[in-house]
């Protein structure tokens, strides 16, 4: 069972994870990243790589696709599987087009057959990071609407399921029980917790709490019809 390590530095700051069994080619893409101002970690082996490398930080994986004991088309799988959400750039010296179709479907930013110029790598990088730094901005937006979804009581949750699926003020009244005035008094609640100002925002901060709570896999979601 693969374990994902955590990091005490600031896991927005990138770090870009070099993993080839070639010594050459390990310390030509560190000079390289370092050149251009970002932490590089290098690795010859995928047992080192699990061993050292922080995959709860920012950043990207640059991976062989031919690793000792491993292929690295079955590592990124492996990857996956323990939770790691890192972008991958794979390269390779034996790359044929049914391997780097198998890459991009698994999710691989690119594809890279060796000799490369810098430039190309480093572009695949670049937009290997961009990717992450993006997934990791939604992600925590997503947190914060689920935080405020947690602040509400339970009737509150209720009343703002009918008004997601449509229900007018009456309509809810008449499904809970409680009268018009009331229900009127816990949309208020809602729209105040949720920090929504339309029944449209409240929809879409409804969408991305589910979706979040989806890959995380709380059994806990609001229903929206």
């Amino acid at each position: 069972m693969l374990e994902l390590k955590t990091s005490r530095r600031n896991p927005d700051s990138p770090v870009i994870y070099i993993l080839d069994d070639d010594l050459s080619m390990r310390e030509s893409l560190v000079d390289l990243f370092l050149s251009m101002k970002f932490e590089a970690k290098a690795f010859a082996s995928p047992d080192e790589f699990l061993a050292q490398a922080e995959l709860g930080r920012a950043g990207c994986i640059v991976l062989d696709v031919r690793l000792p004991g491993v292929n690295g088309l079955d590592f990124q799988k492996h990857l996956e599987r323990a939770g790691s959400l890192l972008p991958i750039v794979f390269m390779t010296g034996y790359g044929d087009i049914s391997m780097s179709v198998r890459a991009m479907k698994a999710g691989a930013v690119d594809f890279l057959a060796k000799p490369f110029r810098d430039q190309d790598i480093l572009d695949a990088v670049l937009a290997a990071v961009d990717r992450d730094a993006s997934r990791r901005r939604d992600m925590r937006r997503h947190q914060e609407v689920t935080d405020r979804l947690e602040t509400l009581t339970a009737r509150e949750r209720e009343v703002m399921e009918a008004v997601v699926e449509g229900l007018m003020n009456k309509q809810i009244a008449f499904r809970l029980g409680i009268s018009e005035i009331t229900v009127k008094l816990h949309r208020g609640n809602v729209m105040r917790k949720m920090q929504v100002k339309s029944v449209a925002e409240l929809v879409r901060a409804t969408e991305q709490a589910n979706e979040h709570l989806s890959r995380i896999a709380k059994p806990a979601m609001v229903r929206v019809a």
